[in-house]
């Protein structure tokens, strides 16, 4: 019996064949968030990388369409209403699609673990004891964002496994710019915000009295990817080498913002506008771990089963590898 190539290329990245009716992508729809995390994504789009590594696989004249959503909840909406082929957003939108799909979302690559910050305008709060029934945190996503998450971890350290919600009433959902400006204003309620880079610096430097709360790495004891690409299986299944060739892209791109930063910075200053400039992002990127620009899942693990130990998700996983596809697992990830 003859193999196809495709066949091969479906072994290869791990996944079974695609069943005859699932239509093979001439056009695949990516999506990103409006914060540094997702610097890779730039470097993608403005390098065509996706398509470079596609044609390298026998797939050539591949589109690539990027689309920006303000949070993970509209991110994965629009992947479950089929709008977007791939989503990168947080670990904890993934983990509640894979377990509400009962694994028909996984994940293909991490692309950055750098810390989350909760910040505060307000001197009476020092560590997560400190807040009361009226204070506001910003979160991008209410109960399923990563920083929800970690606030749930925090409050579960803090004060055992049945407080894990005890935050989550003082959570309210907004984009990272709309949350620093919200902070901008001293009228406003929001006096906190579980920030992604650059908002945290941004806000530190802009915001009176504004100071560190805690942050994911302190909460969690190492580091946290806080953006991971995934798609569906039905997706997966019928395109096996532009699976592979999003987990290349994506190796390619971090690389070269660990080895090349100002080019990297360049590039993305270009290709967004956005007024921190090129010096004020190389600033912040020459911060504690915010060059943590790697494949590998990190911390994800101790994530999905906080989320499991709460009832968030049914499904307890034994291993990281259950909620990745199998093209992830030699990434080496927690």
């Amino acid at each position: 019996m003859t193999v196809s190539r495709r066949a091969l290329l479906a072994a290869a990245a791990g996944l079974p064949l695609a069943r005859p009716a699932l239509a093979r992508a001439t056009t695949v729809t990516i999506t990103r968030q409006p914060a540094i995390i997702y610097i890779p994504s730039v470097l993608m789009e403005r390098g065509r990388l996706v398509e470079a590594h596609a044609a390298k696989l026998g797939v050539p004249g591949l589109t690539t369409r990027w689309v920006t959503y303000n949070g993970g909840g509209a991110t994965t909406d629009a992947l479950l209403a089929g709008a977007v082929d791939i989503a990168n957003t947080g670990p904890g939108n993934m983990l509640l699609l894979w377990d509400r799909t009962r694994g028909r979302v996984k994940g293909i690559v991490a692309t950055c673990a750098q810390p989350l910050t909760l910040v505060s305008r307000d001197a009476r709060i020092q560590s997560i004891a400190d807040y009361r029934p009226s204070d506001r945190i910003a979160v991008p996503t209410v109960k399923v964002s990563t920083q929800s998450i970690l606030l749930q971890i925090a409050c579960v350290d803090r004060w055992g496994k049945d407080a894990a919600f005890r935050l989550d009433p003082n959570t309210v959902q907004y984009g990272h710019p709309d949350a620093m400006a919200a902070m901008l204003n001293p009228n406003g309620e929001i006096g906190s915000h579980f920030a992604a880079a650059p908002f945290q610096y941004e806000e530190l430097k802009r915001v009176p009295g504004a100071h560190v709360v805690t942050d994911s790495a302190r909460i969690l004891g190492e580091p946290l990817s806080q953006a991971v690409m995934f798609t569906t299986a039905q997706f997966a299944e019928a395109n096996p080498e532009v699976v592979l060739a999003v987990k290349a892209a994506t190796a390619e791109a971090t690389a070269m913002i660990r080895d090349d930063t100002r080019a990297a910075a360049k590039i993305y200053i270009q290709a967004t506008g956005d007024p921190m400039g090129e010096d004020g992002l190389m600033e912040v990127l020459r911060q504690p771990g915010m060059l943590d620009y790697f494949t590998r899942p990190q911390g994800t693990l101790r994530f999905a089963q906080h989320l499991s130990s709460t009832g968030v998700i049914k499904t307890a996983p034994g291993a990281w590898t259950d909620y990745f596809l199998p093209v992830a697992a030699d990434l080496q990830g927690s």
